[in-house]
């Protein structure tokens, strides 16, 4: 008789451990399906931290360069020093020129309250000038017609003398043969003596009008060039105020150029703006910086995050702010903590060209079609500067 058939008893235990061992299997990996489900975890993740390049925002020679390649820089110190001897030069001329302009400004005001009262008198010798000039415009008009009046008083009396004149030859021929008196003859001699004494009489009278009309002209003449002196002291006195306005409206350009001389000083000395490492550092003291070119990259040690890839099926079960367990591949003995800050929305479709402005579709299918990933932005809570590195492989867990 064999051993089975004495001992049927261990044959049914035998099989009872068998079928409590495949269930027990099956119900692990049932529970195994079903955590993997609810909590998703993905070995596709890699470390990542935010980066910017420094670049000068000035030129010049690099006088100093203390940091090194891959070094720790605590925020504010020197990360690089450009030559700043030309850069105070150009603040000390700003600042000159703003004094310079300043002074200016005070003489200019100086000026202006001295001569405050020049365009008070100015402008009243300007007053008084129209009136001399509108006096002597007077004169010379009432000369004009006192010169006028004696030209006629001339003319009659010129007329009246040669008037008497002919008279008096025609008497004087006639006295010899007595067909005048004597008495006729003597009466017409007076009145050609007393014709030529009024004809003087208007000629001086002439003479003396038109003195008075050229020395009325003068004065009128004189009252002019009064009245111009006048108006260019008024003019000039005038321009020292405008002159003013002039220069205070240069203020504002010539305190924007001593701000920006001392900006561009200041930006001789880089500093850090953050705790930072220094990566990818390929230039020395002596090099020429230019603004814009990048010098060297700076990572943001600050915020670490990890960007893990799941699978379109998993991110269901993944919601904003639900922590995550996060292990990296270089000491899978840390645990660290995270929370999800962000669920990517979109990526690039593999069939997603555009021929001719239509969608271009393939004609084949795939018998296995993989599932797309959306990235997981985890933001690290309890990160370690010394561990963390960007690009490190790291394995996450939602919980």
């Amino acid at each position: 008789m064999t051993e089975e058939m004495k001992n049927p008893g261990r044959r049914t235990l035998g099989r009872k451990i068998f079928i409590a061992t495949i269930s027990a299997t099956l119900i692990a990996l049932l529970l195994v399906i079903i955590d993997n489900d609810l909590h998703p975890r993905t070995d596709d993740a890699s470390v990542r931290a935010n980066s910017i390049e420094i670049a000068p925002e000035v030129s010049g020679r690099l006088v100093r360069v203390p940091v090194k390649d891959n070094a720790f820089v605590k925020q504010g110190d020197l990360l690089f020093e450009i030559d700043p001897r030309d850069y105070k030069y150009d603040l000390q001329q700003a600042l000159s020129d703003q004094e310079n302009l300043e002074q200016r400004i005070i003489d200019t005001k100086r000026k202006i309250a001295a001569q405050h009262s020049a365009v008070a008198a100015a402008d009243a010798a300007v007053r008084t000038s129209t009136t001399a000039i509108q006096t002597a415009a007077r004169g010379v008009d009432l000369a004009k017609a006192a010169t006028s009046r004696a030209q006629a008083a001339m003319k009659a009396a010129e007329a009246s003398l040669s008037y008497a004149t002919n008279d008096l030859h025609r008497l004087e021929p006639l006295l010899q043969k007595q067909y005048v008196t004597v008495d006729q003859v003597d009466q017409a001699n007076t009145a050609v003596r007393v014709a030529r004494g009024n004809y003087d009489e208007a000629v001086a009278a002439l003479s003396q009008a038109q003195a008075s009309e050229a020395q009325a002209v003068l004065h009128q003449q004189e009252a002019d060039d009064t009245a111009s002196e006048s108006r260019a002291k008024l003019g000039q006195s005038i321009h020292v105020v405008d002159t003013l306005d002039i220069l205070m409206s240069q203020r504002p350009g010539l305190a924007a150029r001593v701000d920006r001389a001392r900006l561009d000083l200041e930006r001789c000395r880089v500093v850090a703006p953050f705790d930072t490492y220094v990566t990818n550092m390929n230039i020395s003291e002596g090099a020429y910086a230019r603004p814009g070119t990048p010098m060297f990259t700076l990572i943001d040690s600050r915020v670490w995050y990890v960007i893990a890839n799941y699978r379109e099926g998993k991110v269901k079960n993944i919601h904003i702010g639900s922590p995550v367990d996060v292990y990296l591949m270089g000491h899978p003995e840390r645990k660290f903590v995270g929370v999800v800050d962000g669920i990517g929305h979109g990526v690039f479709p593999e069939d997603g060209t555009v021929v001719g402005g239509l969608p271009d579709i393939e004609r084949t299918l795939n018998w296995v079609h993989l599932s797309t990933r959306f990235p997981v932005r985890i933001r690290i809570q309890n990160p370690d500067p010394a561990l963390f590195r960007v690009g490190a492989t790291s394995v996450t867990v939602v919980r």
